[in-house]
């Protein structure tokens, strides 16, 4: 039976990348472009194929559900501030995977999973690129024996197609942050906390901390005392290369090695394709395992994180299969 998947705002630049992701590992998966305008989809789902569009509003998703029928996964690719979505597949046995959550946002959906747990996957991709940094970070971290230290960040590049409304929009989401500083939770005023990030030799840029949930998971998958994800603005890898502009992490994790020795090491991630199409790679590993179209079972309910439902392994294979770089000990 073919699985089925609605995309909520699935014809926007995050949303239809997704689609155009599923369709490339899957050609039975059926897939849904659901949103407020859904003539905007109208050509993508022709182009997909097994595609139609559905109205959607997040503000009457129950009715919007009702009309689309049977669906085995809702992919939010857009703020639903009511997490209308989110109960709306825990009453009715759907998975969901969402990605605008932050660290402040998670806390009603958690009680609600406490409480109700839920039958199938509920995935909390609130993390920077829907999870892609936390599972490289996680491999990059297995060479240490201790973490003490793990700093990472996204550049976004303003030639970047999502660059523009993210730089204007960055006032909304860089406001309070959440760091772990010396073994210690704090929420901080980020533009009081800002840190230098050394790009290369001849490039310097100041980054503001947020509170993705990298922040949080890193925490707990490696234990280091010094956890904080920030926020940058600058040219990217392809941009100073003379090519298009991409999106660029950057992970500095220090700590003893396996041999015991003390050390400094730097991963870097790089999509030349740019921000929208690595924030799609994250969802779309996600949705692999949830539905199982990675080969094995599909994953079983419970509230999910992406270093809980997702191979570190597998999916740096999966990252680099659509072109994404990674230079350093991963």
């Amino acid at each position: 039976m073919k699985s089925r998947i609605l995309i909520a705002g699935g014809y926007g630049l995050v949303g239809s990348t997704i689609a155009r992701h599923v369709r490339k590992v899957s050609k039975d998966v059926e897939l849904i472009l659901a949103g407020r305008n859904p003539e905007k989809g109208a050509a993508l789902a022709q182009e997909l194929g097994g595609a139609t569009t559905a109205h959607l509003d997040v503000a009457d998703s129950a009715r919007g559900l009702r009309e689309v029928g049977p669906i085995d996964l809702i992919v939010a690719a857009l703020q639903d501030p009511g997490d209308s979505l989110i109960h709306a597949a825990l009453a009715q046995g759907i998975a969901h995977i969402g990605i605008t959550k932050l660290a402040e946002d998670i806390a009603p959906i958690t009680f609600t999973a406490l409480r109700t747990p839920p039958k199938r996957p509920i995935v909390l991709l609130g993390h920077w690129q829907a999870g892609v940094l936390t599972l490289v970070a996680r491999k990059a971290a297995e060479v240490f024996s201790r973490v003490d230290s793990i700093q990472v960040a996204g550049l976004f590049d303003a030639r970047d197609p999502i660059g523009p409304m993210t730089t204007g929009d960055v006032e909304h989401f860089v406001g309070r942050a959440l760091l772990r500083e010396a073994g210690n939770w704090a929420w901080v005023d980020a533009t009081r906390h800002a840190r230098h990030v050394r790009l290369s030799e001849e490039s310097v840029v100041q980054g503001v901390p947020m509170s993705v949930l990298d922040v949080p998971s890193l925490a707990a998958i490696t234990g280091a005392a010094n956890v904080r994800f920030d926020f940058l603005q600058g040219e990217s890898l392809g941009t100073r290369a003379g090519r298009q502009a991409s999106h660029d992490l950057y992970i500095d994790i220090e700590g003893l090695l396996r041999d015991g020795k003390r050390a400094s090491r730097r991963t870097v991630v790089s999509d030349p394709s740019g921000n929208a199409h690595l924030t799609a790679l994250g969802v779309l590993v996600a949705i692999e395992r949830v539905l199982g179209l990675d080969g094995r079972p599909a994953a079983g309910g419970g509230l999910h994180l992406p270093e809980t439902l997702v191979d570190p392994d597998e999916a740096l294979v999966r990252f680099k299969q659509f072109g994404v770089q990674v230079v350093g000990d991963v």
